[in-house]
């Protein structure tokens, strides 16, 4: 029959069957079914709402962040401290992200030309204002704590609400939509042809 077992149970018991699961694969549709253990795999997501808004010097084309703000579906949230610090951390990369993260090869050698950090456009803590953020608890019904995944909630709605705030901004003057990363040289070229001066 079913055995119920708690979280730790359940993952040790899958590291040990590790070996079995991956010769299982094309069988495994979510569900494994090992001696008289039966585990059921059922995913869980977090949700959210991220608004960003920005001012674009045209003259320069940098990008300054003016407010951020995030809501997140979390379900129960064990330790606010820790939740706070990764969706703090995941919207600063999001953003950075969006602003200017890119790697860029030479066309002829294939050598990277942004190996190292003075290549590469960091986000520095100094660029961004404070964010508001808040979390929603709807505790998830497939896990004992009714916890779900945060890691990676501020970097997934931070990317999308930065470039859709600066291509909101374009818009406003005339300028065409960009992708990302939205570079200073990129967002300078945009401005520039729809003809907008400082």
């Amino acid at each position: 029959g079913n055995s119920a077992i708690s979280a730790p149970i359940f993952f040790d018991a899958l590291r040990s069957f590790s070996t079995s699961v991956s010769r299982a694969k094309r069988r495994l549709n979510f569900t494994v079914i090992q001696s008289r253990l039966k585990f059921v795999i059922c995913p869980s997501w977090p949700n959210g709402t991220h608004i960003c808004e920005v001012e674009i010097d045209p003259e320069t084309g940098v990008t300054e962040i003016v407010r951020y703000s995030a809501v997140e579906e979390l379900g129960r949230v064990l330790n606010p401290l820790i939740v706070g610090g990764q969706i703090h951390g995941g919207v600063v990369q999001g953003v950075g992200q969006a602003l200017g993260e890119v790697i860029v090869h030479d066309p002829s050698s294939g050598q990277m030309l942004t190996a190292s950090f003075m290549d590469y456009q960091m986000p520095r803590a100094a660029e961004y204002p404070d964010f508001r953020l808040a979390t929603r608890e709807v505790p998830t019904a497939v896990n004992p704590l009714g916890a779900k995944g945060v890691g990676e909630a501020g970097t997934v709605g931070a990317l999308g609400a930065a470039m859709n705030a600066i291509n909101d901004a374009l818009a406003q003057v005339g300028a065409p939509q960009i992708e990302a990363p939205a570079t200073p040289e990129k967002l300078w070229r945009a401005i520039s042809a729809a003809g907008v001066s400082a």
